[in-house]
């Protein structure tokens, strides 16, 4: 059985990415905002296409490529996620941009229900937004059994 994933970029030994979902909305920013917001929408799209090398060449900081083991390392991590992650939709709620770097709060949507918000954070490498890393909410504590 698949697990439901919301958006989870974990840097220090895992990695797992929302896909296959409708593509994210950025109409509501605008300027750096919405490049931001962009950036978001081309994991999106990345994935759900499934370029891998896309993924760790365009969308990914090179922080987070590098603590990946490198490029090609990068691509394995992120086929091998795939294949562990059901329909995920992104929704980008708020952006915050200062300076160089940036946070935005994105839902997922899975069955139907939208998921705790998690924060992603941006870095501007080479004049292009690129996901540095992402706090993932908390999950929520398991049922007790009566």
């Amino acid at each position: 059985m698949r697990r439901p994933v919301a958006l989870s970029l974990l840097l220090s030994s895992s990695l797992a990415l929302a896909a296959c979902g409708t593509a994210t909305s950025t109409a509501g920013f605008k300027g750096t905002r919405h490049e931001v917001a962009q950036t978001i929408a081309d994991l999106q799209s990345e994935i759900t296409g499934g370029e891998q090398k896309k993924v760790c060449e365009n969308v990914l900081a090179a922080s987070v490529v590098t603590s990946l083991g490198g490029q090609k390392s990068c691509e394995k991590a992120i086929k091998d996620q795939l294949a562990e992650i059901d329909n995920t939709e992104l929704e980008v709620e708020s952006v915050t941009v200062s300076g160089t770097t940036a946070t935005a709060e994105v839902k997922s949507v899975y069955a139907g229900r939208k998921t705790p918000k998690a924060t992603v954070a941006l870095v501007k490498e080479g004049g292009k937004w690129k996901i540095a890393s992402l706090t993932a909410p908390p999950a929520a504590p398991a049922a007790k059994k009566a």
